[in-house]
């Protein structure tokens, strides 16, 4: 967009239309002043609305609340860590998190790190898929299972032997866990305008239950030493400080909650709470013990300040009572002992002095409560725990045992209830099922509604001796080809005669290494071939071991694709243009250099004839090359060749050389991207949704 553009924007708020984010690192995040009506209907702002659209759509932007990107920068994140986001769709986190990996690595290297995105739902797996697909990474897993029986894959038979061979983990675990978990989202009041209608106080004792063994579950995946941030987008202590509490007191000391005051100190926040009341159809109690006989197995232990289910260990760190009602707006320094004398009661929320015997004995105050009226936009609760040693599973078992006498099967029926609830994420300009409908048919991911959800042995503890020291001998007896109906299975791809005929016919280098870094999900015909990092080679290789417990719906990026070109290629395969920004710096062979302006007049029209090129050379050069695929670069005037291979990452695109002509095998909105975007070219019209599916007939030569 222009200045003058931005200037108009300003002028319609009466302020900046944009500005960046004070607290996010770098000024990589930017706040738009507009509402949705603004953006949508005001004529002044359709181009930048355009711009904002195919920005996202090509993977240069995400959009998404301002508050709900915090959760991922208290993780954290460092070069060569494994990641799980817990419940990861729509994918704005999950981007964010692939954004991190991918800045914190050697330039011209792979990210040796991991990032695992799970969803319960095939469908919201499907946004997921679509939405993650714009970073082009080959170090991204999407998967499809329950949060709370995420599967560890254990061959070892305890901690000692997890990672007795540092390249070969025994067992699946995380430096980083994101639970992001589903809530009642009454944090979104404020753009959820339906959510009024269905609000009530005690919405979030539905959710607690499931949110403390997701959360568990979390823990039992985190490393020693790891660290997991625990967020809702809801203001209800039932699904915030109360899951806090139980999940301290069933790991005893093996976590710690984190006092992250220090990091983001520009982010505005309050305290956690310490007492509350909890609220059962218009009731308030103050501990279990007040709740009716009748309702104490849907009002559980856990849900209270005061419930001491297990011990706790932990020591007391100025324990205060503080509301989040409480008026006063909290500033960027604000000194948490400054709250040690305040005391209201509001809306059922007790700070009194009569209730501090009540309270929680954890350092709950760690916690963090971003309310919508500090800094305009809407409200999050977030806890960083840290793992200091394994779990104790008799502890933990002795509290699960506890909890499933007073709830029965509730958690499974929560389960299928949270489908319909609001859930802890939004997409800001489409529904859920309106992104999906535009998903595309070339994602590799299964549309069967009736998949199999297999729960796994355990839900909150490293798998236990016994359940790992059979696994290895139930492997060999799986056909992993079938494990989960309706998923594609995923084979490596090991036809060596035609990845030497790949790696030769594209020069590739022995640095970029293909060996088990190929993978496909055809049983018989590999017609698309995927290319991922070592970090999930090492996942996969775990993931058979172990009777493919692990139920992948997406992985890598797709690197190659089978042709059925007439055109006499010696290569049965072509490139994708979504893995070539990875495979370009290590290519010798097959690359064309072209003027800005045949360039742009391929990515303008498609097809050119060899002998309608401007430049002459280039029209020679493209003749004479054996037919196939290419790639043709960019390059500037008085750029020479060798300065251009030395750039990793030059504007590229995949072409086909056909019989007389130079075909452009690049989707329309990558197109539209690089004409106006880089040409200034804004008549371009995107066509239609079948030249996506032209690009195959290109390369077979039939257009």
């Amino acid at each position: 967009m222009t200045s003058g553009e931005l200037w108009r924007m300003s002028d319609e708020c009466g302020e900046y239309a944009l500005s960046p984010l004070p607290w996010y690192p770098g000024n990589l995040a930017w706040h738009l002043n507009l509402s949705r009506k603004q953006l949508r209907k005001n004529p002044a702002l359709e181009s930048f609305h355009e711009f904002l659209k195919h920005e996202s759509e090509v993977g240069n932007i995400t959009r998404q609340e301002a508050v709900s990107m915090v959760p991922p920068l208290f993780l954290n994140v460092q070069a060569g860590h494994h990641i799980l986001d817990m419940c990861a769709a729509p994918g704005s986190k999950t981007f964010q998190l692939l954004e991190m990996i991918h800045q914190s690595k050697e330039p011209g290297l792979l990210p040796t790190a991991l990032v695992i995105a799970n969803d319960l739902k095939v469908q919201r797996c499907d946004v997921l898929i679509h939405n993650t697909k714009r970073m082009c990474t080959a170090n991204l897993i999407v998967t499809n299972h329950e949060a709370q029986s995420f599967p560890s894959c254990s061959l070892a038979k305890d901690d000692s032997q997890a990672y007795k061979d540092h390249c070969k983990p025994q067992r699946l675990e995380f430096d980083r866990v994101l639970c992001d978990v589903p809530c009642s989202g009454d944090g979104t009041l404020r753009k959820s305008h339906d959510l009024w209608r269905k609000w009530s106080s005690s919405m979030g004792n539905e959710f607690h239950l499931l949110q403390v063994n997701i959360a568990m579950r979390g823990i039992a995946l985190l490393k020693v030493g790891g660290r997991m941030v625990y967020s809702t987008c809801s203001m209800n202590p039932v699904e915030n400080e109360a899951v806090v509490a139980e999940l301290l007191r069933r790991s005893g000391s093996s976590v710690e909650l984190l006092d992250v005051s220090s990091e983001l100190q520009e982010l505005v926040r309050r305290p956690g709470l310490s007492t509350w009341k909890v609220n059962d159809k218009g009731s308030w109690f103050q501990t279990h013990q007040d709740v009716p006989d009748s309702r104490k197995n849907v009002i559980l232990p856990s849900m209270f300040p005061s419930s001491t289910s297990i011990h706790e260990s932990h020591t007391v760190y100025n324990s205060f009572d503080v509301n989040s009602e409480y008026n006063v707006p909290l500033s960027r320094n604000f000194n948490i002992e400054d709250t040690n004398n305040v005391n209201c009661d509001t809306g059922g929320i007790s700070s009194s002095n009569s209730a501090q015997s009540l309270g929680s004995k954890f350092p709950l105050y760690r916690c963090m409560r971003i309310v919508p009226h500090d800094q305009d936009g809407g409200a999050f609760f977030i806890a960083v725990i840290r793992k200091l040693s394994p779990l104790n599973e008799n502890q933990v078992i002795k509290v699960r045992k506890t909890e499933n006498l007073l709830s029965g099967n509730r958690a499974v029926k929560l389960q299928e209830q949270c489908q319909h609830r609001i859930v802890s994420e939004v997409l800001d300009d489409n529904k859920l099922l309106d992104e999906q409908a535009k998903l595309s048919v070339a994602n590799q991911t299964s549309k069967d509604d009736n998949l199999i959800e297999v729960k796994m042995a355990s839900d909150d503890v490293e798998y236990s001796q016994t359940e790992s020291g059979d696994r290895s001998h139930r492997t060999n007896k799986l056909d992993y080809r079938h494990k989960w109906k309706g998923i594609d299975p995923v084979l490596f791809f090991k036809d060596e005669d035609v990845i030497k005929n790949i790696v030769s016919f594209f020069g590739i280098e022995e640095s970029f290494s293909l060996e088990g870094r190929l993978v496909t999900r055809s049983t018989d015909n590999a017609r698309r071939i995927y290319y991922v990092s070592k970090a999930v080679q090492d996942v996969l290789e775990l993931n058979v071991q172990v009777g493919e417990q692990i139920k992948i719906a997406s992985l890598g990026v797709k690197m190659f694709e089978r042709h059925r070109s007439k055109d006499g290629c010696s290569c049965a395969y072509r490139l994708s243009y979504e893995g070539l920004s990875l495979l370009f710096p290590y290519m010798r062979k097959r690359i064309l250099y072209a003027s800005p302006v045949d360039f742009q007049h391929l990515v303008q029209y498609r097809t050119i004839n060899f002998a309608r090129f401007a430049d002459a050379r280039f029209g020679e050069e493209a003749a004479s090359l054996m037919p196939g695929c290419c790639v043709v670069v960019l390059r500037e005037a008085h750029q020479i060749a060798d300065s251009i291979a030395k750039d990793p990452s030059p504007i590229a695109i995949v072409c086909w050389r056909g019989k007389a002509t130079m075909n452009v095998l690049v989707s329309p909105p990558d197109r539209k991207e690089l004409l106006e975007y880089r040409f200034g070219f804004k008549a371009f019209k995107v066509e239609d949704e079948k030249s996506n599916k032209d690009i195959d007939a290109l390369a077979e030569g039939s257009l």
